[in-house]
């Protein structure tokens, strides 16, 4: 069975949600980081960690987005 290619780029499009920013101290940016890649996923997102980076200020921020998987 064929998928035409909009209708498989709007049910992923409907799959993703927005990425999440997190800006925290450099300890509390790693387990936090650490925290959300080891959780369990009940469904079949993954959570990739975006743009990682140290601001001026010395903090980490960085970015969480849950992908879906190949499946």
């Amino acid at each position: 069975m064929l998928i035409r290619p909009s209708v498989l780029a709007d049910r992923m499009s409907a799959t993703q949600h927005s990425p999440e920013r997190f800006t925290l101290p450099v300890d509390a940016a790693r387990n936090k980081a650490r925290e959300i890649i080891n959780q369990n996923q009940p469904s079949r997102l993954i959570p990739t960690v975006e743009n990682w980076r140290q601001l001026p200020d010395g903090q980490i921020q960085f970015t969480v987005r849950c992908l879906p998987t190949a499946d």
